[in-house]
């Protein structure tokens, strides 16, 4: 009886530990502060460190993000493809607490267009103001 009664005990203090610890709830929203300004940098205009990186990158999707002391630069590569014909779009550049968020898409080309046989790597440069936070990929 007295060994009923230690397990019982053993079993309810660990059951009351396990209601103390168990999952936690975050909130998990995104809270948008605000919408952020940006261009899209042509090659040429593309600091000269980070078009190296990039070319050293682009055979293979990749996604990063360069800084210098004015401006956040995003950039997102989508590897190799087999034609020309592709653009990027980015539909979304926003800024939240605790980091930056972007999203973007690829857009082949339709089977309308003329596109040149040749591999492409598209990929896109992102430039807005510096902001020291990590930048999320959506």
């Amino acid at each position: 009886m007295r060994r009923l009664r230690m397990i019982l005990l053993l079993f309810g203090v660990m059951g009351s530990s396990l209601l103390f610890t168990g999952c936690k709830s975050e909130n998990t929203d995104i809270k948008k502060i605000k919408d952020l300004e940006f261009t899209v940098v042509e090659d040429a205009d593309v600091p000269e460190q980070l078009m190296q990186i990039i070319n050293e990158k682009k055979k293979e999707p990749f996604k990063m993000s360069y800084s210098n002391a004015d401006n956040l630069y995003i950039v997102v590569g989508y590897g190799e493809q087999p034609t020309g014909g592709y653009s990027i779009s980015v539909d979304e550049l926003f800024l939240t607490s605790n980091a930056v968020y972007i999203d973007t898409n690829l857009i082949g080309p339709s089977e309308k267009d003329y596109v040149t046989n040749a591999v492409t790597y598209p990929y896109v440069v992102v430039k807005t103001e510096f902001i020291d936070k990590s930048v999320v990929f959506k």
